[in-house]
């Protein structure tokens, strides 16, 4: 399917992947176990374990695929890949790297534009917050996506039921440092 050279592509998503979080696709020995048991994969355009696949071939186009895929911004990341493995490969760690080098080489499949969109403003309301705030997750998810009736009946009622704070409680020092961390070592192994 994928030709991959006799010498191995160097800064490869699969190396990218073990470097920065210990997920070494090469352990996955294609039991289709992860494919089998995820309760996403028969919406997505490439199952789990072709994912894996694609990754262990280190071939530029195949990463592209994989990138560009559907299949990366419909994970779950409910872990039950990971306790179906046999080799522990940690499948949902390693679709959160491919989310963001998705975001960051501008491959992200176009079907998958309003999950990009929740997933950057939850992103952004744990940034300022310093934990998640609901009413600022909604505001700014509804002003990405132009979706502003989608499910505004429900919002009195979760009001009403104390659900939902009108006023955010803030944890932003600890959770900064974080962040900060995070882009720390990003600029260090660049």
């Amino acid at each position: 399917m994928f030709e991959s050279s006799v010498e191995e592509r160097e800064n490869s998503l699969s190396d990218l992947l073990l470097r920065t979080s210990g997920v070494s696709v090469q352990r996955c020995y294609q039991c289709g176990k992860c494919s089998a048991g995820c309760p996403a994969a028969s919406e997505m355009d490439i199952a789990p374990s072709v994912v894996l696949r694609l990754l262990q071939t280190k071939s530029e186009e195949a990463e592209r695929r994989v990138l560009s895929s559907y299949a990366v911004w419909l994970c779950l990341a409910c872990q039950t890949c990971v306790a179906r493995c046999p080799m522990e490969v940690d499948l949902p760690k390693a679709m959160d790297l491919l989310r963001a080098e998705s975001l960051r080489r501008h491959l992200v499949h176009p079907n998958a534009k309003d999950i990009v969109a929740f997933h950057t403003s939850f992103i952004h309301t744990i940034k300022r917050f310093g934990r998640l705030w609901e009413i600022g997750l909604i505001a700014e998810y509804k002003l990405r996506t132009r979706h502003f009736w989608q499910d505004v009946v429900v919002a009195p009622v979760m009001l009403q039921k104390g659900k939902l704070s009108l006023i955010p409680s803030f944890h932003k020092s600890f959770v900064s440092r974080i962040f900060s961390r995070i882009q720390k070592q990003k600029e260090y192994s660049a």
